[in-house]
């Protein structure tokens, strides 16, 4: 950026005035830019940063009426014209409906620092009570050097139009006043935290991250702006506090270069305390430095770029904000103690008080519980089943399982309209029911011809392989007709009749082989099934 100043008359004939400023930026926005260049090539990359677990922070600087308000916040009067603040929450929210490895959180918070004072903009009582008569904001320190703020509120938003909502709300509550420079001047610096929070399942850490997106308030020269009253007293603390944050950055960048400097002077004002971390702290910091290019306001725009340039020399470490949260770890740890007092009691023997079986009430509570626990889970949860280190509850549960297998596990959800399926709804139709069942009184009919013909050659003492193939030429035949009496309707689109243990009976030569070897192997008996049950509630858990 290239600032020529034309030297002035009143200087004399020797006048060693400088009329030429060049400063270097990582990137120039010009002023035919749109707002989603801004955002892309600033905000985007912190915004989404939040999701892996890095603070990040945009601020905008510079002098009243250059348009820090309407790159951070946007226009009201274009959709396009959306600021920084809603494209991120855009984003942010946008991002977290493609990623389904993990579940996040996000909390808001909006502050703004009035006179030095910070008040809370999402307050319910911010429209109907007087500014001094809020609780203001109280800045506590821990033993770390981390910030928190107490008086503030926090709200969970679940989707991009709640997030919206409480930017709106804020925005209404801002201290906005007319000067001579900008009819809704910005008096407060505003600060729009969005607090993301990222959990994965089966894991005990868990990552947070915050975004700061910050309005500050510009500086102005008292003397050019002809300022008074209540507008005089509102730019005196924001000039000052606007000098606390030069402050701040001059002895990060003294630190920075090796001078030995150690300390920085955060308290020194409300805001740079707010900002303790974006600067010199654990955060990705970008900061949009906007300039007038009125020829009057030449050397506010100078003092900006300046200013840019001492902030491009403080040093930030990023780092991921992850913990082991201790909340998982106590669930954990629970779960585990739970099991390990029921192997314990499985072995001893001392698991169902003598009982032989469960009562009905606590049958059907089991079933109920079965039934959940069969259902689909939710996103990111695991399914459970309670059984303790009852035996009999064990044994019950394995039944009604049984019972769930045997059933076909219920209604079947299909696409299609073949045999033993539903409709794409995943429920039987009328039409379809009743085709099901006159497919169904057809094979029950087949059936039927297919047990006579078996007896009736048991009867005439035929076995062998010569009895077996006469018993697959009869039921052939009597297949065929079977079909031939179904009306010509053989049920549902694209349905078959279930085929024989045999096989199917439209190769000769093959399936006459296949069925004299399975006719002549021997029935076997119909028992219950001998399940081992394992001594662990893991292993009965995986059984």
């Amino acid at each position: 950026v290239i600032w020529e100043v034309p030297k002035l008359e009143t200087g004399g004939y020797v006048n060693n005035q400088r009329e030429k400023y060049q400063f270097g930026f990582n990137g120039v926005i010009g002023p035919e830019s749109k707002q989603d260049e801004v955002f892309e090539r600033v905000a985007s990359r912190s915004v989404l940063g939040a999701l892996e677990g890095f603070n990040g922070t945009v601020f905008a600087y510079g002098q009243t009426g250059s348009g820090k308000t309407f790159t951070i916040s946007g226009g009201h009067d274009r959709y396009v014209d959306r600021g920084i603040i809603p494209r991120a929450i855009s984003r942010l929210y946008s991002e977290i409906s493609k990623r389904h490895d993990a579940t996040y959180s996000v909390q808001i918070t909006y502050v703004e620092i009035y006179n030095d004072q910070g008040y809370d903009l999402l307050d319910p009582d911010h429209e109907t009570t007087a500014l001094e008569d809020l609780p203001k904001v109280q800045l506590l320190e821990d033993d770390e050097g981390n910030v928190t703020m107490r008086n503030v509120s926090t709200h969970r938003a679940d989707n991009e139009e709640e997030a919206l909502n409480l930017l709106f709300l804020g925005d209404t509550n801002k201290a906005i006043t007319e000067t001579p420079m900008n009819q809704a001047s910005s008096r407060s610096h505003c600060i729009f935290t969005m607090q993301v929070e990222r959990r994965q399942q089966g894991s005990d850490t868990v990552r947070r991250a915050k975004v700061n997106l910050v309005d500050l308030a510009g500086s102005e020269r008292v003397h050019k702006m002809g300022l008074d009253g209540q507008t005089l007293m509102e730019a005196k603390h924001i000039n000052l506090s606007l000098h606390a944050l030069e402050q701040v950055v001059v002895a990060l960048q003294e630190k920075a270069q090796g001078t030995g400097r150690s300390h920085i002077p955060y308290r020194n004002s409300t805001m740079t305390m707010m900002l303790k971390d974006s600067l010199g702290g654990n955060c990705r910091t970008v900061m949009i430095a906007t300039a007038s290019p009125r020829g009057d306001h030449l050397l506010e725009g100078i003092s900006t770029c300046r200013f840019a340039q001492r902030i491009a020399m403080v040093t930030n470490e990023a780092v991921v904000n992850e913990e082991v949260d201790p909340a998982l770890i106590i669930k954990r740890l629970r779960i585990e103690n739970r099991e390990l007092r029921d192997e314990l009691r499985i072995l001893r023997g001392d698991n169902d008080d003598g009982r032989e079986e469960l009562t009905e009430s606590e049958t059907e509570r089991l079933r109920v519980q079965v039934a959940d626990y069969c259902k689909p889970p939710a996103a990111n949860e695991e399914p459970t089943l309670e059984l303790g280190a009852s035996m009999l509850k064990i044994k019950a549960a394995l039944r009604i399982f049984r019972e769930i297998v045997l059933q076909g596990g219920g209604v079947v959800v299909g696409k299609g309209a073949a045999a033993g399926e539903a409709g794409e709804d995943g429920a039987w139709h009328p039409e379809e029911l009743r085709l099901e069942i006159k497919r169904l009184s057809l094979v029950v009919k087949q059936r039927d011809d297919e047990i006579d013909v078996l007896v009736s050659m048991l009867r005439k003492g035929e076995s062998g392989e010569k009895g077996a193939r006469k018993a697959t030429e009869m039921l052939r035949e009597s297949r065929s007709r079977g079909l031939d009496d179904g009306d010509g309707d053989d049920g549902p689109a694209g349905s078959k009749a279930p085929v024989l243990s045999a096989g199917s009976l439209r190769a000769p030569a093959a399936e006459d082989d296949a069925f004299a070897q399975i006719f002549a192997y021997e029935p076997v008996s119909k028992r219950e099934p001998d399940v081992p049950f394992p001594a662990s509630p893991g292993g009965i858990a995986a059984l």
